[in-house]
């Protein structure tokens, strides 16, 4: 048996040369997986607050764009209260973002969710800085 294989390149340059990066919502589709990736919530809390509509919105055209995308979203907490709530609460944090995308047209089965509660840190210590920067949901490519 042989087998062939094919490879396509195309490049997405404008007219002088420079490479034209497809944009949703004004992010790079690079800058939505790393950098603009994560939503940050108040203690105890899981709603979505204004200020990550823009970047939830970049992340549904994106995925409502791209045929082949899929995302989990993985819900966090700080390590305050007991590890059965932080799963419960990491999970609810994790299904208020996939319901966002959910109601901006994005498919369900793109979409996948996973509660790491307190097991995940983005950040050690056990103040309200660190703490902050725990209670998250992350958009992982």
């Amino acid at each position: 048996t042989v087998a062939a294989l094919a490879a396509c390149s195309s490049s997405n340059n404008d007219a002088a040369g420079n490479g034209a990066a497809q944009t949703f919502g004004g992010y790079s589709v690079a800058d939505l997986q790393q950098r603009y990736n994560t939503v940050y919530f108040g203690f105890d809390k899981y709603d979505i607050t204004g200020e990550y509509v823009q970047i939830l919105d970049a992340h549904a055209a994106y995925l409502n764009a791209t045929p082949a995308a899929k995302v989990l979203v993985e819900g966090n907490t700080d390590e305050r209260g007991t590890p059965e709530y932080n799963i419960a609460l990491g999970q609810r944090r994790a299904d208020a973002v996939k319901g966002y995308l959910a109601g901006k047209g994005v498919d369900a089965g793109k979409l996948g969710t996973v509660s790491y509660g307190e097991e995940k840190p983005a950040v050690l210590g056990h103040d309200e800085a660190a703490y902050s920067k725990n209670r998250r949901a992350v958009l992982a490519y």
